[in-house]
């Protein structure tokens, strides 16, 4: 087995927050598109299907592409993981088709505290009952402390945005589940395109299994719709709504290196916190209609920085010692 690199703590949650970044600018790209065609899952079937084409590309370009394709199906074959971990690309499929269906219904804030609320959840959960490639670790009172400070320090980010909403809390409650499933399931699929990774020998052959597995499910479903409700509006002209599955190998990619080194609650944390940070970027370089940054919002970015600090700090050194 072709094992891949183990990244120093103090250079992997850098990467992690990187990788953050562009979630919030794919967000916008997939809420953007699924109200010009005016169907969610077709957005969806766009992001995963370009993201597709790109990891092929890249499997069929680069030599540790190209390796990592020969060892999938002696991996899969083998058992060398559970044969169920090559569909964690349809909680990605999953995550952008709730991400399409229902930013234009929650708007941005709603949708990032309750996926940032799963996320941080099962983060803990998946860390403990050690389905990474990271192995167990231990839940202490700190890092529970630091993911509860997580989530309140993304709500008091995002709280200005709360007086948009045009619904009650009741008529929310509904659509407010499908993101916080998604992010639940996140930690999931990090952790189980982790243990791919260092089984193919490079986590380009996981992300490409990855949006393998996404993109047939989502063609299913937006075939079944096409059948039931018919089509939605044209795909549009402008090139730029086609890059969300592009910046979605970026971290998926990331991810499935960074879950080994880090484990999955703090490599979550990280991308939760490029996340804001890059939702604040973009609220202030490119605003969208509506748009509120305030004092809150910058204050709760730096608090979600020190809330992963704290979350790390017991078990980096440990961790990587367990893992060698």
């Amino acid at each position: 087995m072709t094992h891949t690199p183990r990244l120093p703590f103090l250079a992997g949650l850098p990467l992690a927050v990187a990788a953050g970044l562009l979630m919030p600018i794919q967000g916008r790209i997939n809420g953007a598109l699924g109200a010009a065609l005016e169907d969610g899952i077709a957005a969806a079937v766009v992001s995963f299907t370009t993201g597709l084409v790109v990891m092929i590309a890249i499997s069929l370009a680069l030599p540790k592409g190209r390796a990592g394709l020969a060892r999938i199906l002696p991996a899969v074959r083998e058992r060398q993981f559970p044969p169920y971990y090559v569909l964690a690309g349809c909680i990605g499929g999953f995550f952008v088709f709730a991400q399409s269906f229902t930013v234009g219904l929650l708007g941005v804030a709603l949708f990032t505290v309750a996926t940032v609320t799963g996320q941080t959840i099962s983060g803990l959960l998946v860390d403990r009952l050690g389905i990474g490639p990271a192995g167990k670790r231990s839940v202490t009172g700190i890092r529970v402390l630091g993911s509860i400070l997580t989530v309140a320090a993304v709500a008091w980010a995002v709280s200005p945005r709360f007086s948009g909403a045009g619904s009650g809390p009741g008529e929310l409650l509904v659509p407010l589940l499908l993101p916080v499933l998604a992010g639940f399931l996140m930690s999931f699929q990090q952790a189980m395109n982790g243990t791919a990774a260092v089984h193919y020998g490079t986590p380009i052959a996981a992300t490409l299994m990855n949006f393998i597995a996404g993109a047939v499910v989502l063609w299913a479903a937006w075939l079944v719709k096409i059948a039931v409700a018919g089509p939605g509006s044209p795909l549009p002209a402008e090139w730029w709504f086609y890059l969300g599955g592009p910046l979605g190998c970026v971290f998926i990619g990331v991810g499935a290196l960074l879950v080994r080194s880090l484990g999955v609650l703090v490599t979550g944390l990280g991308m939760i916190a490029g996340q804001l940070l890059g939702s604040l970027g973009l609220d202030v370089a490119f605003p969208a209609p509506g748009t509120v940054v305030a004092l809150p919002t910058v204050l709760g970015t730096l608090l979600t920085l020190a809330a992963i600090v704290l979350a790390s700090l017991p078990w980096p050194r440990g961790a990587l010692e367990r893992g060698r």
